[in-house]
């Protein structure tokens, strides 16, 4: 099932208002929390009633459920089992969590979003595998943020096609960067060659005197650290700090993520290049510029870099497709989804 279907046939169950549980412990993406972006979003709605609670940590607010002796738990959930999410809240429709909790339901139709595809590409009996199997086999619908992505999560896991759903992850507000000078790299693929093509780039750095800005994961910056590559590395937390300094982004990646830091530089107005993946085809072609091999980067970049009528040119369908990720329009499509997997479950 994908979007356009379930905005095609979403009716509301009945003639009260959808009641959604939402886990704000969960994150799509690491450049914010993106599931309390998608509370906000479909709060402003008006058309649901929201119940938000965390399944692995405290509550932050007043208005989050408390959950009654989460702490005990937790770590049943993280392997899909312990006590019934839906007998711990108020009557729901539908609950959707996007963390390592998946704790089961007991009449609840669950929708569990799913953004990383290591643990699937890794091994089939990795913890995050088992999990995700479990709970499907007790009715769950698992979201995935692109139809290629669906494509292999289906071949990994054999599931049918009413397993699963594919909705975009809703990136939050990105402040416009004026007068970017900084080569910005993101990464997060650590297979093999990534230390000379780091090095090729740091002499694209050198050729423009400009500072390389490289934002990875701390295993990877210890591997350039120790290739001696020269650059600023900035933690994954500090991403609107990185983008802020961009004059161009490269975003280096194995294609088992949400493309987060590429829609990010897009929504940023920052011409931005990436790995041809295929969640990268799908999510970023015709808005960034791609490229089949790390050879091709360099030729790519020095036009990108000083041609301003293609800089132009992309920043403009950067912004553009940028807004396919609001939180306001991941809500509508979530909102219809939401509505057609509780009609079909109340049925």
């Amino acid at each position: 099932m994908d979007v356009e279907r379930a905005r095609d046939g979403a009716s509301v169950v009945s003639d009260t208002r959808l009641r959604v549980g939402l886990d704000l412990d969960g994150s799509l993406e690491w450049l914010s929390n993106s599931m309390v972006d998608l509370a906000a979003a479909l709060g402003e709605r008006g058309d649901l009633d929201l119940q938000c609670f965390r399944t692995l940590s405290r509550r932050r607010s007043p208005t989050e459920v408390k959950l009654a002796q989460r702490a005990l738990w937790a770590p049943w959930w993280r392997r899909s089992r312990g006590r019934s999410l839906d007998t711990m809240l108020a009557p729901l429709d539908v609950i959707h969590i996007a963390g390592r909790a998946t704790p089961p339901t007991k009449t609840t139709p669950l929708l569990i979003s799913v953004d990383d595809l290591r643990p699937l590409r890794a091994d089939k009996q990795h913890q995050r595998v088992v999990q995700l199997q479990r709970a499907v086999r007790r009715g769950a619908i698992l979201v995935v943020s692109s139809r290629a992505a669906s494509h292999e999560v289906r071949a990994a896991m054999g599931l049918a096609r009413p397993e699963l759903a594919v909705v975009r992850p809703p990136l939050g507000y990105v402040p416009p960067t004026v007068g970017g000078s900084a080569l910005v790299v993101s990464i997060t693929d650590s297979s093999g060659g990534l230390e000379q093509q780091t090095r090729d780039l740091q002499s694209f750095a050198t050729r423009h005197h400009c500072e390389l800005v490289v934002v990875a994961s701390a295993a990877v910056v210890a591997r350039l650290h120790a290739a001696h590559v020269n650059a600023s590395f900035v933690q994954r937390g500090r991403t609107p700090e990185a983008l802020a300094r961009a004059r161009c982004v490269v975003h280096i990646s194995d294609g088992a993520r949400f493309p987060s830091f590429a829609v990010a530089a897009l929504a940023a107005g920052v011409p931005t290049l990436a790995s041809t993946s295929a969640i990268n085809r799908e999510l970023l072609s015709g808005a960034a510029a791609l490229v089949a091999t790390g050879e091709e980067t360099l030729g790519v970049l020095e036009d990108l870099w000083v041609n301003e009528s293609r800089r132009a040119i992309l920043t403009a369908a950067g912004t553009a497709r940028a807004s396919d990720f609001s939180p306001w329009t991941v809500a509508s499509a979530y909102a219809a989804l939401y509505s057609d997997v509780a009609k079909r479950h109340f049925a």
